[in-house]
């Protein structure tokens, strides 16, 4: 039996488990019914190969088939369910994703969201303008195209920098679209979950038509998303989203922190009452804290109009002309509190006529607290890309020139306390129409802003003065991407196995990124998000690269592939290679191996941009007590590039007719690895630095205000672990049955970080470091099958637990040297169900047209994500907050 390309294909759907019994079998049958030898070109390969060709880098293909068979609705539903993928940022929040709410993304081995490269038909697509809150530009998922539209999703799993460049150190993510499609397709989606009004609606059409001279496809899609907030399924503890600073509210008498004496746990504040630090006070010591959490969203309110079109023509019988146009145009709008704390430390005068201590005080609070609406965080997100190419056939080879010319434009909108008109309104000057060298405190069109619980009774505060120091933070973010691109790929020689062949090319890249702040937030005008300076860059790429393919024999086939790139000014130049083979050791199993180095320059934002983001940090000055804080990060224009050596061995085994087996070992080594700075690490260290550590009244021991930090190259990182796929195709008198098992192990996550030293970061959090959480073991079981109009499959999805190092297992803080009685608390391990049955109606009522009908569900236990102690209450890296979805599709084509 050989060993065929079929196979390699077969396995590589389940390693994404996402295998369905159709494309099963379509594949095999077209396998077998064609006996001509077609040449085709994968990923991870610029020459063209026989379709018996055996990759020698482990790749995972997704049809579309396979796609539906998850009930994916986005392309973030196909990574949540990847085991390969580790951190990727999918379900945006205030705390993980400031400012990127309705993008989505694709971490490859847990080594960051701007190190697997994204391609749509083997081009470059622009990066989000906005990057994450680490800092990191990555490609926007959600912004490609519309899922109709996609054939399939090819994976290349062990960095591919010495093909394709820097970014694909992790690897390589191509999505494909449909070609020469005849007819049109319509798709109808409702999804339901079973918390809150949490719902899609989503319409895509698909048009397509093939011609003598070439062809053209169009696909467009709507999808409408509504919110899922903390409040319909609260996940975390009242004391995780409970902020020391709320209104009711807290004052400082110099160093001693008083509860409102006007009153705190009447108007809905949590009081927290400390021991007396000087027994004098007739005031209760302590802090009035407020849960700020019901407010804000685990799921954003989006909307998402995606559009794609290409076309090909036949200029001659060898060349053609290609052109892609798409677009998308997303909206996403995420729950907040009614208003941010204030971090400046204002000053209620003693004057204040309702200043109750008759002196004056620091406000530690928020301009609105409890029983007040929340301020919702506003992105807009609209992405347009277009491609050209040519393509030509030669008597040996092939061709091709193509330009991509790409752009991202990103608007974030906020509302926050501007610090100077709140300072003048707590010294009477509040208003619109008030001006403060003429007018008089409290009098006429100036008024007094009141910050104590008595503006829930006798002296509310009105709406005029809560506008006059009410403004919108406003980031208008740009990314430009232009790409020209010309390679050949020649057959050179015969060998053994058959025809040698090389290619080579070279390729162009413009990068620009620019972000303009408001002018007040130029200014650093307010009191919680401060404000940030513009900055506008670009970078020029130059690249030459060669690929070399030797069928030794019928059983060897080797890939040499080297690269070179030249980034200009600081950065300086790079080689990389790559080296791998397959070897077909027996018609049922074959070995194979590779090993690359890559070199990963810093990137633009990273060199000189700047952003101010928002986190819980555990302040040790306050007990260990959280305390949200400004996180201020200038870029570093002395990055050196992260440089990396990966390496893979692996095999596949079929000792059975349609039982394959795959395992893969990977291995990726960094050094001087570009990571932003541990705000938290940086705190804990010092938290009395004032040059890094901004606090309010007291620099050395008042209430944090901000944490400054940049980016550095640390010293290493590594890590491993091993690939495991099979998959059983079993014939019966009731169906046809595929099981499938999938499964991803973390042997390895080594860190070197800057500030915490080396750490073990596999089967942890990793809050307190560079790392992403790291859980040791993914694994996914998977039962399809089929019979006549009718197929349906289940997947149980498993996430080993891993310990959180933030928190201990008696429930108190970590300490920046862990836990030194009780240990790190376990965050548990989880699993869920997935189903979904499918029924062919064009078929069972012998209509022309196509017509079917799916029901599924998503986590039909509703299982609950483990509970972790900290925001929302969960892991929003690794796990999905929704529980249950249920969801029907309805799909005409004709």
């Amino acid at each position: 039996m050989k060993f065929t390309a079929k196979k390699t294909v077969i396995a590589a759907f389940v390693a994404s488990q996402l295998l369905t019994l159709p494309s099963f079998a379509n594949a095999q049958e077209e396998a077998e019914d064609d006996s001509e030898v077609e040449l085709i070109m994968v990923t991870g390969s610029f020459v063209r190969r026989s379709e018996n060709f055996e990759s020698p880098s482990p790749l995972a293909i997704v049809d579309s088939i396979a796609i539906d068979s998850i009930g994916a609705k986005n392309i973030a539903d196909i990574t949540q369910t990847l085991t390969i993928n580790s951190g990727a940022e999918n379900n945006p929040d205030a705390f993980t994703q400031n400012a990127t709410a309705g993008t989505s993304n694709i971490n490859l081995r847990g080594l960051g969201v701007a190190s697997t490269l994204v391609l749509l038909n083997n081009r470059r697509q622009v990066v989000n303008s906005q990057p994450t809150n680490e800092g990191l530009n990555f490609v926007d998922t959600s912004s490609l195209v519309p899922m109709i539209a996609i054939d399939r999703m090819e994976v290349i799993k062990d960095g591919a920098s010495a093909l394709y460049g820097s970014d694909a150190v992790a690897g390589v993510v191509n999505f494909i679209t449909k070609r020469e499609y005849d007819g049109a397709k319509i798709t109808v989606d409702y999804q339901d979950g079973a918390h809150g009004d949490n719902k899609e609606h989503i319409l895509q059409g698909l048009w397509g038509a093939t011609g003598d001279k070439g062809s053209v496809i169009a696909a467009i899609s709507y999808t409408n998303r509504s919110p899922l907030f903390l409040s319909d399924r609260r996940l975390s503890r009242p004391q995780d989203d409970t902020s020391a600073l709320g209104n009711p509210g807290t004052f400082f008498i110099g160093p001693l922190p008083i509860i409102d004496p006007t009153g705190c746990e009447e108007f809905g504040g949590y009081p927290n009452p400390i021991e007396a630090l000087q027994a004098f006070t007739p005031f209760e010591e302590g802090t009035c804290g407020f849960d700020f959490g019901l407010g804000y969203s685990y799921v954003p309110d989006e909307t998402r109009i995606n559009a794609y079109f290409k076309s090909t023509y036949d200029i001659s019988d060898t060349i053609v002309w290609t052109n892609e146009v798409s677009m998308a145009r997303n909206r996403a709008e995420r729950g907040g509190a009614p208003s941010f704390p204030n971090l400046r430390g204002p000053i209620v005068p003693a004057s204040h006529p309702n200043n109750v201590f008759g002196m004056d005080v620091m406000f530690f609070g928020r301009a609105e607290g409890n029983g007040f609406d929340s301020d919702p965080a506003n992105t807009e997100s609209d992405t347009f890309r277009f491609n050209s190419a040519l393509t030509g056939e030669l008597d040996d080879g092939f061709w091709e020139i193509s330009y991509t010319n790409a752009t991202n434009d990103f608007l974030f909108r906020v509302e926050d306390v501007l610090n100077t008109e709140f300072n003048l309104a707590l010294n009477g000057f509040g208003g619109a129409n008030c001006d403060p060298s003429t007018g008089v405190a409290g009098e006429g069109g100036c008024e007094y802003f009141n910050p104590f619980a008595t503006s829930y009774t006798t002296s509310p505060n009105s709406q005029y003065v809560i506008d006059s120091f009410s403004a919108d933070q406003v980031i208008d973010s740009e990314s430009n991407l232009q790409v020209l691109e010309a390679f050949a790929s020649l057959d050179i020689f015969e060998m053994d196995g058959g025809t040698a062949g090389v290619a080579f090319g070279l390729q162009w890249r413009d990068e620009d990124l620019s972000q303009d702040y408001d002018q007040l937030s130029n200014q650093d005008s307010f009191s919680f998000v401060i404000g940030n300076p513009d900055f506008s860059d670009s970078l020029d790429v130059w690249a030459a690269f060669t690929e070399l393919a030797l069928p030794v024999n019928d059983d060897l086939d080797i890939q040499v592939a080297l690269r070179f790139e030249d980034y200009g000014g600081s950065i300086g130049s790079t080689l990389d290679p790559k080296f791998a083979f397959n070897y077909r050791a027996t018609e049922d199993f074959s070995l194979r191996a590779s090993i690359s180095t890559s070199f990963r320059a810093p990137s633009i934002f990273m060199q000189n941009g700047g952003a101010t983001s928002l986190q819980q940090l555990s302040d040790p000055l306050l007990g260990g007590a959280n305390a949200f804080a400004a996180v201020r990060t200038s870029g570093n224009s002395e990055l050196t590039p992260e440089e990396s050596t990966a390496y893979n061995i692996g095999f596949s085994f079929e000792p059975i007719d349609d039982f394959s087996i795959e395992l893969d070992y990977w291995n990726f080594e960094f050094e001087d690895l570009i990571i932003q700075e541990s705000a938290q690490a940086i705190l804990a260290a010092n938290p009395s630095d004032t040059d890094r550590i901004i606090r309010a009244g007291d620099p050395l021991t008042g209430p944090l205000v901000q944490v400054n930090n940049t980016y550095v190259n640390a010293s290493s990182l590594t890590t491993s672990g091993i690939d495991l796929v099979a998959s059983y195709k079993m014939e019966s008198d009731v169906g046809t049955f595929v099981p499938t098992f999938t499964m991803t192990y973390v042997t390895e996550y080594e860190l070197d970080d800057p500030q915490a030293g080396k750490i073990d970061g596999a089967g942890r959090r990793n809050f307190g470091n560079i790392g992403v959480s790291s859980p040791e073991l993914r694994a996914n079981v998977g039962l399809n099958w089929k019979m006549d109009a009718y197929s349906a499959n289940v997947f149980a999805r498993y996430v080993s637990a891993y310990d959180d190092d933030q928190n201990c297992s008696d429930a108190t803080e970590a300490t920046a040297t862990g836990c030194a009685v009780s240990g790190l608390k376990e965050i548990d391990s989880h699993m869920t169900f997935d189903a979904q049955v499918n029924v062919d109606l064009g078929q069972i009522f012998e209509t022309e047209q196509n017509y079917l009908l799916t029901v599924g569900g998503i986590n039909l236990t509703d299982e609950n994500p483990p509970q972790v102690f900290t925001n929302s209450g969960f892991d929003s890296k690794v796990h999905d907050p929704r529980g249950r979805q249920l969801y029907v599709r309805l799909a005409l084509e004709f």
